[in-house]
């Protein structure tokens, strides 16, 4: 089975929006990508954003499939298929959201919705040589998104365009305003982080293209709030899918991780906090000198499916993303690939609630 989605028929409208399946949607069970949630009731309530996309001139069309339960970064899914990478058939798709970046990839959306924990948004993403947003912490609505609470998770969207993202935005946001047409080249610096060659060509190629030559800046801090975040992550899924592990309805690959993640202790997340501190003031510095920050989003090529089933192996495939959920700030993924026609994410991040510059300076660096 290689399923992107579920079919539905919600709204009408112009635009074909899917939704990742951890988005209620009244008369539907969320069920997370598990077969631990196959027998609950359907949700009573749509989540703010698909009341918001249900007035925007919308038409929901499918609830996408994902990593099981947003906590795996392949989307490998044993229990309802893995969606196919529609540009890199080989490669894997990218987690959690798997499906609405895969949905797409191949056309069958204008737009859709995923979750950003830890990457969600913008691995699959660059896995799958599309736009991918995670906005500003609390920016866009959680209320109808699961779990029900969450530290980091931010709802985005994925497109095929900057412009799409932005009319995206606009509708699960409302107060979301695109920016004015950037008039000059934006002032732009490396985030110095460790990836592989070819990614790091890919990236400096691409700037050189468009002859820029970017300064760079680096954060001591960078490598302690990817563990951070993960200590966060951990603690919070262990509350919220705990139970779960007792069912025998789960894979094997997220039970694993969620009997590790009980070992993480409220010490841990209270010295993470402190992490976050630190990491947010560092990164807040040089954003008051930069518009932006410029990083790989992932640090290297996305592995081939029949070699990813072991989803810990390839945890530090999201080293390069998750501080920025700790921290809060929004980035965005913009699709590039390399002379060998390879999938290489561009990352951009940018300061709390500039959203819709981050968007701009990605529009203008993509035409």
């Amino acid at each position: 089975m290689n399923i992107i989605a579920q079919s539905l028929s919600r709204g009408h409208g112009e635009l074909k929006v899917m939704i990742k399946d951890t988005i209620d949607i009244q008369g539907f069970k969320t069920v997370a990508g598990s077969k631990a949630y196959l027998n609950i009731p359907p949700a009573e309530h749509n989540a703010e954003v698909v009341d918001n996309i249900l007035k925007g001139n919308c038409q929901i069309t499918a609830k996408t499939n994902l990593h099981e339960l947003a906590f795996g970064i392949t989307g490998i899914n044993h229990a309802f298929g893995t969606p196919v990478n529609p540009k890199y058939p080989e490669l894997i798709p990218g987690g959690s959201s798997s499906g609405s970046a895969a949905a797409v990839a191949a056309k069958l959306a204008d737009f859709s919705l995923g979750t950003d924990t830890g990457g969600s948004i913008r691995m699959p993403a660059a896995c799958c040589g599309v736009y991918g947003l995670k906005p500003t912490f609390g920016r866009v609505s959680r209320q109808g998104v699961h779990p029900v609470t969450s530290s980091l998770d931010c709802v985005g969207p994925f497109a095929n365009s900057v412009e799409m993202l932005e009319v995206a935005m606009q509708i699960i946001e409302p107060s979301f305003q695109p920016a004015a047409k950037l008039q000059q080249p934006p002032k732009l610096a490396y985030l110095n982080v460790a990836a592989s060659d070819e990614v790091w060509r890919c990236i400096e190629q691409f700037f050189a293209q468009h002859q820029l030559d970017l300064p760079h800046e680096a954060i001591d801090s960078f490598d302690a709030a990817y563990d951070a975040g993960m200590q966060m992550i951990n603690y919070e899924n262990w509350q919220a899918f705990g139970e779960l592990t007792q069912t025998g309805l789960i894979g094997a690959d997220v039970k694993l991780r969620l009997l590790k993640a009980a070992d993480t202790s409220l010490e841990q997340v209270k010295l993470a906090e402190q992490v976050k501190l630190q990491f947010t003031q560092a990164l807040n510095t040089l954003l008051n000198q930069y518009d932006a920050l410029v990083l790989p989003t992932l640090p290297q090529i996305p592995p081939k499916v029949k070699d990813a089933e072991n989803t810990v192996a390839f945890l530090n495939l999201t080293r390069l993303v998750r501080p920025f959920n700790l921290s809060g700030h929004p980035a965005i993924s913009i699709p590039l690939q390399t002379e060998n026609g390879f999938p290489v994410g561009l990352q951009l991040v940018a300061g709390h609630q500039q959203d819709e510059k981050l968007c701009a300076i990605a529009k203008y660096l993509s035409h």
